[in-house]
């Protein structure tokens, strides 16, 4: 039997108190069972009413993007249903992890985590006509994890192998990886920058997007000091759990880097050096959990010749291949995860993040946003 009693929360215009009510709605009348009322403390009203003051404008700006970025995401959705000559009564869901604006997830200094990704749902429900499912990552940080990486759920159920030991890496504009034994135990983690710093560079020296091939870093030469100066953060020594984003590896964190080297590095040697630092990073992370195996790599980084080149040549007793190799497309993993995650959410289905994100147990992750019409 269903259950009729439900609770209503509301904090009203002056932010003193959150009421509480306890009501059933199993006669025709809702009955109130009980009402409490919760003082909000001190320093919370304080950045409540911070925000609503919208001294930076930031408020309107995060609304703004918010439904911006859904309405692209829906143009997406209409593309590929257009492409396959699909309706939308025919799709049982949409997973959209949205675009991540702010990750400061536990053992940052931080005294509340929290992440934050926009998108915002209910556009993308309303604009396509298909249940979105979004959200993912805050359950799992609510339940004491990480919030990231969580794809690496998906890589347990696609990459898993009984005759190898294997590394999945993902290079986006962070690295992470996900260690997948043989005995069918798995961790993952993020392992500091992928492409980000480069893309930053080469956008900032010579206007383009990104490295095509890494053909500028082939004309220079990594710098010891400058690898060592990078290297020195202690994002790469801590112990996973762990994850990170663009709050840490940024254009500032790099060029704070750059003002303290006592010698000159050139451009090139500096788009080098980076390259360099991705490499370094992801081999160390890697060696720390097997000596040999198979790395599958996905993400944007695989189209970089120079990077997998140098990847693979820092590690000869690996073999690395790009997903492909697996029946996987390399830029289409993460996508495909999401609409996993989706189905095991519309399933009622709980995904184990525990050794991943250190989260204390499964959770059902997801919000969902019924579709309400086609």
């Amino acid at each position: 039997m269903a259950s009729s009693i439900y609770i209503g929360l509301i904090s009203g215009t002056s932010m003193d108190a959150i009421d509480c009510a306890l009501v059933d709605f199993n006669d025709s009348e809702p009955n109130q069972l009980d009402f409490v009322t919760t003082e909000i403390p001190v320093d919370l009203r304080e950045k409540l009413l911070f925000l609503c003051d919208n001294h930076n404008g930031q408020i309107p700006l995060l609304g703004e993007a918010d439904v911006e970025f859904a309405r692209q995401m829906a143009i997406a959705v209409d593309h590929i249903l257009e492409e396959n000559r699909l309706k939308a009564s025919q799709i049982a869901a949409i997973g959209s992890h949205g675009q991540t604006i702010r990750h400061h997830p536990p053992g940052q200094n931080i005294s509340t985590p929290y992440t934050i990704q926009i998108g915002d749902p209910n556009t993308l429900a309303e604009l396509t006509g298909i249940t979105t499912i979004a959200d993912f990552r805050r359950r799992d940080m609510a339940a004491g994890g990480q919030g990231a990486p969580i794809v690496p759920a998906f890589h347990r159920e696609v990459f898993a192998s009984a005759d190898h030991d294997r590394i999945i890496l993902n290079i986006g504009g962070m690295a992470n990886i996900t260690v997948l034994t043989k005995l069918g135990e798995i961790s993952g983690f993020d392992t500091g920058p992928g492409n980000v710093l480069m893309d930053y560079w080469i956008q900032k020296k010579q206007g383009h997007p990104y490295d095509r091939n890494g053909s500028w870093a082939s004309r220079g030469e990594p710098s010891k000091e400058l690898l060592n100066a990078l290297l020195s953060d202690p994002y790469f020594s801590q112990p996973p759990p762990k994850s990170t984003g663009r709050e840490l590896f940024n254009g500032k964190w790099l060029e704070e880097k750059l003002d303290s080297m006592s010698e000159f590095v050139t451009p090139e040697d500096i788009q080098a050096s980076l390259l360099e630092l991705s490499v370094t990073s992801i081999r160390d992370a890697i060696l720390d959990h097997f000596p040999s195996g198979e790395i599958i790599v996905c993400g944007g980084g695989v189209h970089n010749n120079l990077l997998m080149e140098t990847l693979a040549a820092s590690m000869p007793d690996f073999d690395v291949m790009p997903s492909d190799k697996l029946g996987v497309m390399a830029d289409s993993v993460e996508a495909v995860a999401f609409a996993w995650l989706a189905h095991n959410t519309l399933s009622h289905r709980a995904v184990d993040f525990r050794e991943i994100t250190g989260s204390s147990h499964p959770v059902i992750a997801g919000g969902i946003y019924w579709a309400t019409h086609h």
